[in-house]
């Protein structure tokens, strides 16, 4: 069960796990068929529900939208080089573009990296003209997502002591 700490990720356990998983699939799911799925009852399962709130482990509940069905069907990947003392304007300027749907702050060669969803290929020219004072951009238009929105699943040092901590199996008859 976890406990509120500053390494809450080291205090999840196996059943957390299996709580975040169902939550990450449907965030809609009621607690009664969440406890039915993770075997626990309705009231247990929401005081963990509300204990991986608190703790900070689940920070909200989103609807998933078809950008496509709601005029933005190009998706792109806008990375940025910048250079000197505008990494605040960089910031307030992505920060204020709606097209722009995650923006990451990064090491290497590009110092931002932009999820952006637009209209046509005219509003991702405008997006990138007002990009391209701050410094060098590279843009690549998303043709797929063979990933689409992963969930978060336990690291794989967990993963192997959870197996290993489990009961052990018996070992199925063979026929004589």
């Amino acid at each position: 069960m976890v406990k509120v700490t500053s390494q809450t990720a080291n205090e999840l356990d196996a059943l957390d796990w299996q709580i975040l998983d169902e939550l990450q699939q449907d965030g809609r799911i009621t607690f009664t068929e969440l406890g039915r799925r993770v075997g626990l009852s309705t009231p247990a399962v929401a005081e963990r529900v509300r204990q991986l709130e608190a703790a900070g482990v689940i920070l909200g509940y989103r609807a998933q939208v078809d950008l496509a069905r709601i005029g933005r069907p190009i998706l792109a990947i806008v990375r940025m080089n910048v250079v000197g003392d505008v990494l605040a304007r960089v910031t307030t300027t992505v920060r204020e573009m709606p097209e722009v749907l995650e923006c990451y702050r990064g090491t290497g060669a590009d110092s931002f990296t932009a999820k952006v969803a637009v209209a046509s290929i005219e509003d991702l020219e405008q997006l990138i003209d007002q990009l391209t004072p701050f410094g060098t951009t590279s843009t690549s238009i998303v043709l797929s997502m063979p990933v689409p929105n992963r969930a978060l699943a336990p690291p794989r040092s967990m993963a192997v002591k959870t197996r290993s901590s489990a009961a052990p199996r018996k070992r199925a008859r063979t026929p004589r």
